[in-house]
């Protein structure tokens, strides 16, 4: 490498001979990303404590962890921590992980700062081939969901892809942007035309669409846990190969990366995380667009530590909208995908209306 130097691209080089000549500093920064992680552990433990928690029936801290060990507590406050919120919150945790991880990496392979799964169109593909498992199928339990949403999420990321890359230079931010927006308006255009033919059979599919927690059960969880934890093994590996495709494609390759392995294995990972988080509680707008947002805000533009913040305080962003989502509209509740676009919309604006959508 050291014989490449001079004809190596200059944003890298630079970067690790400072670090080299000052490690002081760099020492410093990774002190404080390892302490951000530490805080947001933390933090995760107080969402997941608050979602067991807090619910039409609430439950003392002390209970919930009585109930969660076999202790002795009432009937009604075990069935309430480990038969209803328990399932719900691994189902939190998992997605929200999910829709961060998917979120930094959309980010990043396309260099877009308003990419998500939503905003690519991935979600609706999740959706529209669930809607055609419902109309041609009869697939009614959510459960049925988990491979059409998966293909789904694949065959929609797959022709994002390829319509963002029609020309020459390859897939550029807007041309993705826009093949996202327009396949999302289209698959979503004939889903609402299925579901007007039968409203009544598709009455699931409206509370899925909405994107909700309510319904988790473990029945869901355990088939879709080995993909989510593939996607986000995948999406942990590719950071080193992201950070120098920022760099660019040619600079990138120069650099000894394969720019079209690391785009395979990132359509791999985003098909994973959001075909399976959208697989267990449907479209939830707005976690993959802010939190990476957060993240590299946090830990600056390497995506490794960005991707690594995102696992974490993505579940807290969704915890905490779905035990508010219990109480707006307590005893009943709203659906938390609903809270999710209520909080995300005006956080966009303001980070659009200030300058902060930091440059990929």
């Amino acid at each position: 490498m050291n014989g490449t130097a001079v004809g190596t691209p200059q944003t890298a080089r630079p970067v690790d001979a400072r670090q080299d000549a000052h490690p002081g500093p760099s020492r410093r920064r990774a002190s404080s990303r390892v302490g951000a992680l530490v805080v947001a552990l933390f933090v995760l433990a107080a969402a997941v404590l608050a979602s067991l928690a807090i619910g039409s029936r609430p439950v003392p801290p002390l209970a919930v962890w009585h109930a969660l060990t076999g202790g002795s507590v009432p009937a009604a406050d075990a069935a309430a921590v480990v038969d209803l919120r328990l399932p719900r919150t691994v189902v939190g945790l998992l997605v929200g992980a999910a829709l961060g991880a998917a979120g930094a990496v959309i980010q990043a392979v396309t260099r877009n700062p308003l990419a998500d799964p939503g905003v690519l169109g991935v979600t609706s593909g999740a959706g529209f081939f669930v809607a055609l498992s419902i109309a041609f199928l009869g697939v009614t339990a959510p459960a049925g969901y988990l491979w059409f949403a998966l293909t789904g999420a694949a065959v929609t990321t797959v022709a994002v892809f390829a319509i963002g890359s029609l020309g020459t230079g390859g897939p550029r931010p807007e041309q993705l942007l826009l093949a996202g927006m327009a396949l999302s308006a289209v698959l979503a255009g004939v889903v609402s035309a299925i579901r007007l033919s039968d409203p009544r059979r598709f009455e699931a599919l409206q509370v899925w669409e909405a994107g909700t927690l309510r319904d988790a059960d473990w029945h869901v969880v355990l088939p879709a846990l080995p993909l989510l934890v593939a996607g986000i093994l995948l999406a942990l590996v590719i950071g080193g190969p992201l950070n120098l495709l920022a760099l660019g494609d040619d600079r990138a390759t120069a650099l000894g990366s394969s720019v079209t392995r690391t785009r395979i294995t990132a359509i791999a990972a985003i098909t994973l995380l959001a075909g399976g988080a959208t697989a267990l509680a449907g479209p939830i707008a707005f976690i993959g667009l802010m939190i990476p947002h957060v993240a590299r805000r946090v830990m600056g533009p390497d995506q490794r530590w960005i991707v690594a913040l995102s696992l974490l305080a993505a579940p807290v962003l969704l915890l905490a909208a779905d035990v508010a989502a219990r109480l707006v509209a307590w005893p009943g509740e709203v659906p938390v995908g609903v809270v999710t676009a209520f909080l995300g919309a005006p956080v966009l604006i303001g980070l659009v209306r200030r300058g902060r959508l930091g440059a990929l």
